[in-house]
């Protein structure tokens, strides 16, 4: 299966084993005075280990075994004496009745219930096999949108995947490209039907939409993202 996966320069990797520290899966351990990957399926594709300070990691798409969290958290459990951990669920994917609660937050007030209609929204941390991709309408939003945007829920959210992205802040060597190029191969038998980009007037966030055009390219598909410009002033 090709996927998102780790992939370690171990020229630049100096052993500080800050991403062994980030990586909740256990998948990486420092060997010999380099991070190393244990084992590809215990790898999630996430990428919450590429706060790496030398630069070393980054997420390449490839021809990799499924990622087996329970595997990975039980080697995790064996190695720490402790017992197998569920993960974390912030990061599982979910598909919500529009406008209900998630789980646990049932007691929440009206006024502080999710007006989202799939979980989660950033595009590191969307898994791309999530069965909601399957044949789905994806809306590709600046972080920006739902701030500047009173009827976005309204006009833009119904009937669409929301994956939120800032190619300004968080596009660290690459990733961003990597991962929704994953997303929109994620369901081959199934790929989306398109792809709506909803992006800021101001320059950096052009970004957004080249890289949706990118991804498209990079995945094969022959859809062509509809881009649309929120205009500040």
């Amino acid at each position: 299966m090709e996927r998102p996966i780790i992939q370690i320069d171990e020229e630049r990797c100096d052993g500080c084993g800050q991403c062994v520290l980030d990586c909740a899966e256990g998948a990486l351990a420092v060997i010999d005075g380099k991070a190393r990957l244990i084992s590809e399926s215990f790898c999630d594709g996430l990428g919450a280990c590429l706060n790496c300070p030398r630069d070393a990691l980054r997420l390449v798409t490839r021809d990799a075994p499924d990622f087996d969290e329970a595997a990975a958290l039980a080697a995790r459990a064996a190695r720490e004496g402790k017992s197998a951990a569920k993960g974390c669920p912030g990061s599982a994917a979910r598909l919500l009745p529009f406008g209900a609660a998630p789980g646990g937050a049932e007691a929440a007030s009206p006024g502080l219930r999710a007006q989202t209609p799939t979980w989660p929204l950033q595009l590191r941390l969307m898994p791309p096999a999530a069965p909601f991709l399957r044949d789905a309408d994806i809306l590709l939003s600046a972080h920006c949108a739902g701030f500047t945007l009173p009827g976005l829920h309204a006009d833009w959210l119904r009937g669409r995947v929301p994956v939120i992205a800032c190619p300004k802040l968080d596009n660290g060597n690459n990733d961003y490209l990597e991962r929704l190029t994953a997303i929109l191969r994620g369901h081959a038998d199934a790929p989306p039907r398109s792809l709506t980009v909803l992006r800021m007037s101001v320059p950096c966030c052009a970004g957004l939409e080249h890289l949706a055009r990118a991804a498209v390219k990079q995945a094969g598909l022959s859809i062509v993202p509809q881009v649309h410009v929120i205009a500040l002033g």
